[in-house]
C-alpha cells in the first residue's frame, strides 16, 4: 500500500477499504474540514439536546451555515453530496433526520413536484433556514399500506380546497411554517400533494412524547379539521401516489449514507473507548474478542459503503428502481442496527450513556431501521421485484 499522510489517514481509519479515494483530493480535504466543523458545533453539545427531547435550534441554525441547510447547492457530484450526508449522521443521527427532512423530502417535493410560482414562493425562504416543512404522509393507522389506504381526504370547493384527516409520525410537524400534505382526492379518489401553512384554522400539531430513538426530532400527531386552503396550494405536479413515490424512491434510495454515517460514528465511539479502557491490566482493543467485534463493524461499515456508492451510481443515470433503493435501504439498515448492538456490547455499560456517543447511536439506529419502509415491506418489493408475485396481501 502507499504511503498516506495524516490527513488521509484520518478517513482510512474508518474506511478500510478506502472508497474515499474514488473522491478527488479537494473533496476528501473539503470532508475532513467538514468533519471537523462538525465534532465542534455538534458533538459535544448535542447529547443535552438529545436527553430532554428538545430541538436544538442553535446547533441546527450552525450546521446549515455549513451549507446543510441547502445541500444540493453545496455540490453536483451525487457521491461527495452522500459522504457529506455520512458526515452529518457521524455526528449525531437525529439531525441527520432533520436536514434529510428538510432538504429530501420538503425541498425535493417543492424542487419536483411544485409550479415554479410555489417554487419562487417557498423555496428561498426554507434553504435560507427562515423556516422548516415538515412531510405528512403517514397515517395513525396507515404506514406501510398508506398508498391504499389513506384515509385523510381533500375535497375542491370553488377556489379552496378542504383537508380532513389525520397525520402521524411527522417529523418536525411542531415546528414547521409549512406542510407537504398528502390527502385523497373525493373527486376522483387519487392521492395529491397539497402546501399547507400551519397558522391556516383547523390545523393542529402535537407532540409524541417519550421516543426512545431521534430524540430531537420533533415528531407530531396532526390533525386537520376543515383546514381551507387556495386552491393553488395544490402541488402542481402531484396528481396520483405514482408522483409521491418519484419522492419516496430518492428519499429512499439516499437513507444509506445515514446508515453509513452512523456506522462510522459507531466505529470512532467503539474504537476510542476500546485504546482508552484499561481493563486486566492492558487496555480491551488488545484483547481477541474485542477486536472481533470491532472488525465485524468495520466489515458491516465496508459493505454498506459498496452499496452505498452503487445506489449512488445507478440514481446518477437514472435508472435506479424502487427495488433496488428497497434492497440498499433494508440491508444497510440491519448492518447498521447489528453494528450498533456489537458498539453497546464491546463497551459494556458505558454503552448506554447518550454523553458517550454510542448511547445515542443504538437507539437512533432503531428509527433508521424503521422508517421509509420497514424492513419487512421493504423485503416485499424486494421480492416482488425477483418474482413478480406481489405477497403484500
Amino acid at each position: 500500500m502507499t504511503t498516506t499522510d495524516s490527513r488521509t489517514r484520518s478517513l482510512i481509519d474508518v474506511d478500510v477499504l478506502e472508497y474515499h479515494r474514488l473522491l478527488t483530493p479537494e473533496q476528501q480535504e473539503e470532508l475532513t474540514e467538514i468533519r471537523a466543523a462538525l465534532a465542534e458545533i455538534v458533538t459535544p453539545h448535542v447529547a443535552e439536546a438529545w436527553s430532554r427531547d428538545e430541538f436544538p435550534h442553535e446547533i441546527a441554525r450552525r450546521v446549515g451555515e455549513l451549507g446543510y441547510n441547502h445541500i444540493s447547492g453545496m455540490t453536483e457530484d451525487p457521491l461527495f453530496r452522500g459522504h457529506l450526508m455520512a458526515e452529518l449522521a457521524r455526528a449525531d443521527i437525529s439531525l441527520s433526520v432533520y436536514f434529510a427532512l428538510h432538504n429530501d423530502l420538503v425541498g425535493a417535493t417543492l424542487e419536483a413536484l411544485g409550479s415554479e410560482e410555489q417554487k419562487q414562493t417557498w423555496l428561498p425562504g426554507l434553504y435560507a433556514m427562515e423556516y422548516t416543512g415538515c412531510f405528512a404522509l403517514t397515517e395513525p393507522e396507515h404506514g406501510s399500506d398508506v398508498a391504499g389506504g389513506m384515509a385523510t381526504t381533500a375535497r375542491r370547493e370553488g377556489d379552496e380546497w378542504v383537508i380532513n384527516g389525520a397525520k402521524r409520525w411527522i417529523g418536525n410537524g411542531t415546528m414547521s411554517r409549512i406542510a407537504i400534505v398528502w390527502a385523497r382526492d373525493e373527486e376522483d379518489d387519487q392521492v395529491k400533494g397539497f402546501i399547507v401553512e400551519t397558522d391556516t384554522p383547523g390545523y393542529e400539531a402535537t407532540k409524541i412524547e417519550h421516543k426512545t430513538a431521534v430524540k430531537i426530532v420533533q415528531n407530531a400527531d396532526i390533525t386537520f379539521t376543515d383546514v381551507r386552503i387556495p386552491a393553488e396550494n395544490k402541488l402542481e405536479k402531484a396528481n396520483t401516489f405514482a408522483d409521491t413515490n418519484v419522492i419516496l424512491l430518492g428519499s429512499r434510495n439516499g437513507l444509506g449514507w445515514q446508515a453509513v454515517g452512523a456506522q462510522q460514528g459507531i466505529l470512532d465511539a467503539a474504537r476510542r473507548y476500546a485504546l482508552e479502557r484499561t481493563q486486566f491490566g492492558r487496555p480491551i482493543a488488545g484483547h481477541q474478542l474485542v477486536q472481533s467485534l470491532l472488525v465485524q463493524i468495520a466489515a458491516n461499515l465496508a459493505a454498506t459503503l459498496g452499496m452505498a456508492h452503487r445506489a449512488v451510481q445507478l440514481e446518477a443515470t437514472g435508472e435506479v428502481s424502487m427495488t433496488q433503493a428497497s434492497l440498499v435501504k433494508l440491508k444497510t439498515s440491519q448492518m447498521c442496527r447489528e453494528s450498533a448492538a456489537l458498539g453497546r456490547q464491546m463497551m459494556g455499560g458505558n454503552g448506554i450513556l447518550a454523553d458517550v456517543g454510542l448511547g445515542r447511536f443504538f437507539c437512533d439506529v432503531e428509527a433508521i431501521f424503521t422508517y421509509e419502509g420497514t424492513y419487512e415491506v421493504n423485503s416485499l418489493i424486494v421480492g416482488r421485484g425477483l418474482t413478480g408475485h406481489s405477497a403484500f396481501l
